[in-house]
């Protein structure tokens, strides 16, 4: 993780500010080219979403949905469960 924020903060996407109460802490920000950056790139992030769904109907699509919220939920109860 460090090395991907020294990469962004690098190239000037995000700052790094320490943590207000807890000395061990790093806080990290977007800077303002950062924020440009995530709304250029959401627009194609939603564009590609919609062409990857396009092959199914509106109810397999709701489907999907509801079985990827399960899926994750479960995955997040076992979390500290895994070898």
């Amino acid at each position: 993780m460090t090395a991907r924020i020294d990469r962004l903060e690098r190239d000037g996407l995000v700052v790094r500010r320490s943590h207000p109460t807890d000395r061990r802490g790093t806080l990290v920000a977007l800077t303002p080219k950062g924020i440009s950056l995530i709304d250029a790139m959401l627009a194609k992030h939603v564009e590609n979403e919609r062409f990857a769904l396009a092959g199914l109907t509106m109810t397999e699509q709701q489907q999907l949905n509801a079985l990827s919220i399960k899926l994750l939920a479960d995955l997040k109860a076992q979390d500290g469960l895994r070898p």
